[in-house]
Order: structure tokens, then sequence, then C-alpha cells
């Protein structure tokens, strides 16, 4: 499984506000440190928002923010939502499948019941596994953000 860009870019995006929690972050902040366009951070950041893992505030002193604690941020909910247009393989996407073995193939509900195991793995990571604690991850973003005992999901 591949997953695309627009899921890659929004696990940075919300790592990135994880890690500078407490604070307003802005678009440009997060290109720099993520190494990543403002173009394509401007598109997943609306994504983001629109799913309602992001606040947004307009204006000088604007910015983003997680709207939800960090521990209620599953990286499978995530992954859902982000990769929800992308068919896994041509035999997903309809009116787009030209597959000529469409009628007999067993292979589509293989590859579903895969994809719905790795999605069923990734919901029991949190985005706080993922941030707190990881002092590594701090120094990469520049400013270490210290969770409470207990926060994390083991």
């Amino acid at each position: 499984m591949r997953l695309t860009k627009r899921s890659n870019i929004s696990m940075r995006v919300l790592m990135y506000c994880g890690v500078n929690a407490g604070r307003l972050v802005t678009k440009s902040d997060i290109a720099e440190a993520c190494n990543t366009s403002e173009n394509h951070l401007a598109q997943v950041i609306n994504r983001l928002a629109q799913l309602g893992f992001l606040y947004t505030q307009r204006g000088r002193n604007g910015g983003m923010r997680l709207s939800r604690p960090m521990e209620e941020i599953s990286v499978g909910e995530v992954f859902r939502a982000t990769e929800a247009s992308v068919p896994i393989t041509e035999c997903f996407a309809d009116g787009e499948n030209t597959c000529p073995l469409v009628e007999a193939c067993r292979l589509k509900d293989v590859i579903a019941r895969a994809t719905e195991a790795f999605y069923a793995s990734m919901d029991g990571v949190y985005l706080s596994d993922l941030v707190c604690e990881n002092a590594g991850l701090d120094a990469i973003l520049a400013s270490p953000i210290s969770c409470p005992q207990g926060m994390a999901h083991a």
C-alpha cells in the first residue's frame, strides 16, 4: 500500500501543530520545518480544517492549531479521510474500471480486507503517540512540549 503525498503532508501538519500545541502556527513555519511547499500546504490545511482536525484563524495574527486533543486524533481516521477519494486499485474506481477480469476476480475482496486491516491497525495509533515524549521530533520542529503522564496511548 502506498499513501498519497496529501496524507503524508497531512500527518506532518498535524505533528507540527501537536509539537507546537498552545499557540497558533503559520503555514510558512510548517513549510520550512517540514520541507514542503506552501501551495501543497494550503490545500492540505484547508481540507484538515474542513474535516475538523484543525482550527484556522485568518488575519495578521492568524494561523492554525489542532481543533481536538492529540489523544483523540487517530492516524487511521486521518488516513481514511485523506485517502478516501483515491481508489487503491483500478477495480475500486467507480466508472473508470476497465479491467476485463472484474466479473470473476477475487483479488478485489482480498485487497479490500488488507486495506481495512491496515486502517484498523492505524486506528490504534494516535497523534499523541507520535508526538509526546519524542525528543527527536521536538528537536526537528524546534518547539519541544511536554505531554502530561498518561496522555500518549501505549
